[in-house]
């Protein structure tokens, strides 16, 4: 495969509309570029419209069978499905109601997770969506997290009960062939900003139990995926966000919590990012510091024509030894496997 075929594969790409043919720009990514996923959103925030990919169950169905279609290997179709408030099928446009994760966290019963999960998953599946990025594993260390606690969407302080519930909440997904993320490492729950609107400091908050969840996870084989937050620690990395960060990527992740799946970015768009970083320089410096996989949600910000600029600057950050091309080869195993376990 010719390199800017295997870097197409490295994205996770949002897009507009909730209907798609072969003259779309998605289709033409998928198709032509080889792109590796797509992600879904309700709503197309950059326009201010109230809907975009998902209107109807029929409707998501529709897509996902033409999203398919045109794609040129086998597909990841990725959607933010945590339930509570965090949730991109929603009960007004007629898909089921789930518990928040603090809610399950608080009645601490690991059935009752597994039947609020097992909805969730069976919804997926009955839309042709194979990838959710959940669970949220973050610890609830600090309640008035804008993005975190205070929208409910951590199971507990208590990493025990994050790791039951998690565990609980994973198993259910696999019992219907969904794949899903551990998210956000290396731990959002002591943040006192939200990352989507801009630089995110957990240097004096974060605290070393926050990899509990995630190392137990990884040691029980339930970490399909594992989803950076954009958060900056200058005790791990005095220059990057953690999701830019050789020594947070390869060292703690890779090396010292001995992860080998897939590491892949949050929104690549956030305010965390963009407000320092141009995107094209962004993604390079993901895959540089190991990331697998890059989410452009292109809901933040809205451009159709997206992966046909980011291809070439990857590809010119290779030729230019700024990447080596032993790192996208690596990556695209990664994805390959993550993609092996989807069902034929």
């Amino acid at each position: 495969m010719e390199l800017e075929k295997k870097i197409g594969q490295l994205f996770l790409l949002g897009f507009k509309g909730a209907s798609i043919d072969a003259s779309h720009p998605i289709a033409e990514d998928l198709n032509k570029r080889h792109l590796g996923g797509v992600i879904l959103f309700d709503r197309l925030l950059a326009e201010k419209q109230e809907q975009n990919n998902i209107i109807s169950a029929n409707q998501v169905r529709t897509l996902t069978t033409s999203l398919r279609k045109y794609s040129s290997s086998p597909l990841l179709i990725a959607i933010d499905q945590e339930g509570g408030l965090v949730r991109r099928l929603k009960p007004q446009s007629g898909f089921p109601e789930t518990a928040s994760a603090a809610d399950l966290g608080i009645r601490d019963d690991t059935t009752l997770t597994y039947l609020h999960a097992a909805c969730t998953a069976t919804t997926l599946q009955g839309l042709g969506i194979n990838f959710n990025l959940a669970p949220v594993v973050d610890l609830n260390s600090f309640p008035q997290n804008p993005v975190i606690g205070s929208l409910q969407r951590s199971f507990s302080v208590d990493p025990d009960c994050v790791i039951r519930h998690a565990a609980t909440w994973i198993r259910a997904h696999h019992n219907c062939n969904i794949l899903s993320c551990l998210k956000h490492f290396p731990g959002h729950g002591s943040s006192q900003t939200d990352s989507h609107l801009g630089f995110t400091d957990i240097s004096t908050s974060w605290q070393p139990e926050e990899l509990i969840p995630f190392r137990s996870l990884i040691q029980k084989d339930l970490a399909d995926s594992i989803m950076f937050g954009h958060l900056f620690h200058e005790g791990l990395d005095p220059e990057y966000p953690t999701s830019l960060s050789p020594a947070v990527v390869t060292g703690l992740l890779r090396k010292q919590l001995n992860y080998h799946g897939p590491a892949i970015t949050d929104d690549l768009q956030m305010k965390a990012i963009t407000d320092k970083y141009g995107l094209e320089e962004a993604v390079c410096l993901a895959l540089a510091a190991g990331i697998d996989m890059i989410i452009i949600g292109n809901n933040l910000d809205y451009d159709p024509a997206v992966l046909q600029r980011i291809i070439p600057a990857v590809s010119q950050a290779v030729k230019e030894k700024k990447i080596p091309e032993a790192r996208i080869h690596s990556a695209l195993q990664r994805i390959r496997k993550l993609k092996d376990q989807l069902p034929g």
